[in-house]
């Protein structure tokens, strides 16, 4: 999945681990991510931070997307930081689930706090099946489907 991430590498975001409902994911803050007030812009600590969400919730195997997310910055990042995303899975309950990720400088300074919600896909029905189902947006693509 992170390898088909095309907006998650062009921006850098280097995959550490993911397993088991857990993911850490880095990437260093350039001269294009900040904003006016010389700081990082919050869309791409926001990225990160999903990126480590994203990657811990489908760590299990199915297709997993966000359902919804939030987070809280605690402090800015500079040009130059190497921000650290570590995800945890605080729970799963049928095909919902909710991650707590952790966004630091390398050196363990908090910049912010993300909580996502995630959903698992339904698996694809198959081309034969016929008709069109309610449920037909809440399924993963078969292959070749574009998504």
């Amino acid at each position: 999945m992170f390898d088909a991430d095309v907006a998650s590498n062009r921006l850098g975001i280097e995959l550490l681990s993911a397993a088991d409902g857990s993911a850490v994911a880095r990437m260093r803050i350039t001269d294009g991510m900040v904003n006016g007030h010389h700081i990082a812009h919050g869309g791409y600590v926001f990225l990160l931070a999903d990126t480590a969400f994203a990657l811990a919730c489908n760590s299990h195997g199915p297709a997993t997307v966000a359902a919804g997310a939030d987070i809280t910055f605690i402090r800015p990042a500079r040009q130059g930081d190497v921000l650290v995303a570590r995800a945890n899975e605080r729970t799963r309950y049928g095909r919902s689930g909710i991650y707590d990720v952790t966004v630091s400088r390398e050196g363990g300074e908090v910049v912010a706090e993300f909580r996502g919600q995630s959903r698992t896909l339904r698996a694809a029905a198959p081309p034969d099946a016929g008709g069109s189902d309610p449920g037909e947006r809440d399924r993963a693509p078969t292959a070749g489907q574009g998504r």
